[in-house]
């Protein structure tokens, strides 16, 4: 099923942040129905970076290219600015469409940006906007790949600005809002309210970050139509990772440790080794 034609369905699609191949097959099997490639994610753990507009499309299409080989659900993939002005956001939609992307996520942020949930914040104009979503709409190879407006107004200009800046990504032909950080409950609730029966709506979930967390059931009461939740696979794996090397250092040893990580079989057994083997076989030389 396509994204789009999912989108159509009732029920909200919950999208988890992925970084590379093993997280997207991992949630796959979890059975989530769509995966979020989260630009943070890539520059939390390709990088060790913040999410500063450090990373570059390239690393990204390559990552995605690398998920898309290894998992067959739609993937929603962060596009930050389309780094840089229209003509490099159609560059953008290419090389994410041909690694397999099926919805591009672009903001409005000035370039080099910044994480959505980070303050100090500076927006292009609004006509800017509108004319890298016309760009991008006119570079995709097919209807089927979605263009996601975000519009990070909320913290630099106001919340009713933001609804009009996002207004008029809707008529530029945004085939999804996302208005990101919205403060409160009520701020997500007049979002639904003013957009909800035009066109789907995306819900930004950040533990610890401006908007109060919710369930994807509260998000679908709502009436929004997919939550993300980029960075929490990272912000699991460093606290994991963080005990671990302190626990290995400490006792030179992973015994102590051992409950909380797959051992060498447990690991080949998440990842179908033996499967692969099994299958190479067929090609070998009798």
């Amino acid at each position: 099923m396509t994204l789009r034609a999912r989108l159509k369905e009732s029920g909200i699609l919950v999208a988890p942040g992925v970084y590379d191949a093993l997280t997207a097959a991992l949630a796959t099997e979890a059975g989530f129905e769509a995966l979020y490639l989260s630009g943070a994610a890539v520059a939390y753990t390709r990088l060790g970076r913040p999410d500063i507009g450090l990373t570059s499309v390239t690393e990204m299409a390559d990552t995605m290219a690398l998920i898309r080989d290894r998992v067959a659900v739609p993937v929603i993939i962060d596009a930050d600015t389309g780094f840089g002005n229209a003509l490099n956001a159609q560059r953008t939609m290419r090389l994410y469409e041909r690694a397999g992307a099926n919805a591009l996520q672009v903001e409005d942020q000035t370039f080099p940006k910044r994480c959505g949930h980070l303050s100090d914040k500076s927006l292009i104009p609004t006509n800017e906007m509108t004319g890298k979503l016309a760009a991008m709409a006119d570079a995709r190879r097919s209807e089927e790949t979605l263009i996601i407006a975000r519009t990070d107004a909320i913290a630099v200009e106001g919340f009713e600005a933001a609804l009009g800046r996002a207004e008029a990504y809707s008529a530029a032909g945004a085939d999804i809002l996302f208005i990101e950080a919205p403060r409160s409950r009520d701020e997500l609730r007049q979002v639904t309210e003013h957009f909800g029966a035009r066109l789907p709506l995306l819900a930004n979930m950040v533990e610890g970050g401006t908007t109060p967390l919710q369930s994807a059931a509260d998000l679908e009461a709502l009436g929004f139509d997919i939550a993300i939740f980029p960075g929490g696979i990272v912000r699991a794996l460093a606290r994991t990772a963080v005990e671990y090397y302190a626990s290995l250092h400490t006792h030179g040893t992973n015994r102590p440790f051992a409950d909380r990580m797959f051992d060498f079989r447990g690991l080949n057994d998440r990842i179908g080794t033996d499967e692969m083997l099994e299958r190479g076989k067929r090609y070998e030389p009798d």
